[in-house]
């Protein structure tokens, strides 16, 4: 089969068909799948009927299996997430605030998988952030500010015991596996310019979700700058919408993208099976 690149008309993401999932990919065929993942950033398999062991072995053509560090798994399948919510459920809408994954890991995650299974008719789009494109056309003033800035991350303003997901969120009755932890509390430094190994392009490594601070600036002054770049780099034209179907697996680069859920599913329940894809190298 003949593998076909749709690419949006945003500055990223696109469709991938003409490949079959849920068989053996070939050398030629995985480097070719990850050579339009690279150029797009984010993209989208539609029309694919997977186990769970399918989802592992396809993750597994781009890297080995990453950390989920505060999320349950489903049974049996230690490496695979579920990303769920209940039709009546009351709880905030999971991840509505741009991040890239796990960015207070020493060594980020390369990539996230997601799979589609239960989609609601309507709402529940997740949005994107090319934040290549957002670097390259950034301000020189803005960019002078912050071209050597080392942002400090820490997963507690989500994860620890009193975070957003933490105890309190729990006892709402969040259908969705999440184990907060006082380990959220760590901290780890890295670049906010950084440069993508693979591509050699550089993109804003910025996350308000879980960048703190700001090495050798003031609290106050790192906490309004990160607010002028959280509003910059998440801007329209910056963004792609990405509409999701059932039986649908998406694949994105959390070196080079910004990504956001949003609701507008209310008296429906979602539900999508996730993976995490390590890096190998900063």
């Amino acid at each position: 089969m003949t593998i076909n690149v749709t690419p949006s008309d945003a500055p990223c993401g696109a469709t991938i068909t003409g490949i079959d999932l849920s068989r053996d990919l070939s050398d030629d065929q995985v480097a070719e799948i990850r050579a339009h993942w690279l150029e797009h950033k984010v993209v989208a398999f539609p029309d694919q009927t997977l186990q769970p062991e399918d989802l592992e072995r396809t993750a597994r053509y781009f890297g080995d299996i990453g950390e989920d560090p505060f999320f349950g798994h489903i049974d049996g399948y230690p490496n695979i997430c579920a990303i769920q919510r209940d039709a009546d459920e009351t709880t905030s809408i999971f991840a509505e605030n741009f991040h890239t994954d796990w960015s207070f890991m020493p060594l980020p995650p390369a990539a996230t998988t997601l799979y589609g299974i239960t989609i609601p008719p309507q709402g529940g789009d997740t949005l994107f952030a090319d934040q290549v494109k957002a670097y390259e056309d950034m301000p020189d003033d803005l960019r002078s500010r912050v071209e050597d800035l080392t942002a400090i991350h820490s997963a507690a303003l989500g994860y620890a015991p009193d975070g957003v997901y933490g105890d309190s969120d729990q006892e709402n009755g969040r259908s969705m596996q999440i184990k907060p932890s006082e380990k959220a509390r760590e901290t780890c430094p890295h670049p906010l310019v950084r440069l993508h190994r693979e591509t050699g392009r550089k993109a804003l490594f910025s996350s308000a979700a879980y960048i703190q601070s700001f090495e050798g600036m003031a609290l106050e002054d790192a906490q309004a700058l990160l607010m002028e770049l959280y509003q910059y780099q998440t801007q329209e034209k910056f963004l792609y919408r990405h509409q999701w179907q059932p039986n649908m697996l998406v694949m994105w680069d959390n070196r080079s993208l910004l990504h956001a859920a949003t609701g507008g599913y209310d008296g429906y329940d979602r539900l999508l099976h996730r993976i995490t894809i390590a890096d190998t190298a900063w």
